[in-house]
């Protein structure tokens, strides 16, 4: 998701928490501004509410869920021999995959985690598994030691929030957005995040790219709108 606080036209893709707030080139119309400050501010006001409901549930709650959220993964990404999966280092109530990504490499695949590179530019992913040196990244949250990158063939990314159409509310940096459009080739992405933090929309703007599905810990949700109204055109 791109900058809150300045509108973007373009693709630029966790949950990082470590998203920052880039600045983007290119200013709207004044309607188009009015626009995005109404849709900013809904967004803000949605995060921080999704994230205090997230962090006031029992821990006890969270670790079921993420132990679900987990098994509905695998189950959903099938045969990982030889494949390359990111996920990401657990953050503010986010759900807990470092089992999950022990699972992958047990099964024959590689694992990997995000890195902030520098504000403004496009995560990298550098191999990783349990076990391997973390060193401390941006917001000092743990990266690989090793310098690894790779392109993964499996990004699996937190949502604040989501929609019926899997578009992901995030943490305003951008990071995520910028990061697919970035690729190569495109990975498949999957969000994932509690059933609680379903919402109606979240108003997806022309750069938002929505995930491939999102899992939860009641089941799948697949994209049954993707032609989702933006509030921005």
């Amino acid at each position: 998701m791109a900058d809150d606080d300045t509108p973007a036209t373009f693709a630029s893709p966790a949950c990082f928490l470590h998203e920052v707030d880039p600045a983007y080139s290119g200013l709207p119309g004044p309607l188009d501004l009015q626009a995005w400050t109404d849709v900013n501010r809904w967004r803000k006001a949605e995060r921080e509410r999704l994230i205090a409901a997230r962090l006031a549930g029992p821990a006890e709650t969270r670790a079921a869920e993420s132990e679900a959220i987990a098994a509905g993964v695998l189950a959903e990404i099938g045969d990982v021999a030889g494949r390359i999966v990111s996920a990401y280092w657990p953050f503010r109530g986010e759900p807990d995959l470092r089992p999950f990504l022990e699972a992958v490499v047990a099964r024959g695949g590689q694992t990997a985690l995000p890195v902030v590179v520098e504000k403004g530019r496009p995560l990298e992913f550098h191999l990783w598994q349990a076990g391997e040196a973390l060193g401390r990244g941006v917001w000092n949250i743990p990266v690989p030691a090793a310098h690894r990158p790779c392109l993964p063939d499996i990004v699996i990314a937190p949502v604040v929030g989501f929609d019926p159409a899997c578009y992901r509310l995030g943490y305003g940096g951008g990071f995520f957005d910028r990061t697919l459009a970035a690729l190569p080739a495109r990975p498949r992405v999957i969000g994932v995040g509690s059933s609680a933090a379903r919402t109606a929309t979240i108003y997806p703007q022309m750069h938002d790219i929505p995930m491939d599905l999102i899992v939860t810990e009641t089941g799948v949700v697949r994209p049954q709108d993707v032609s989702t109204v933006r509030a921005l055109t």
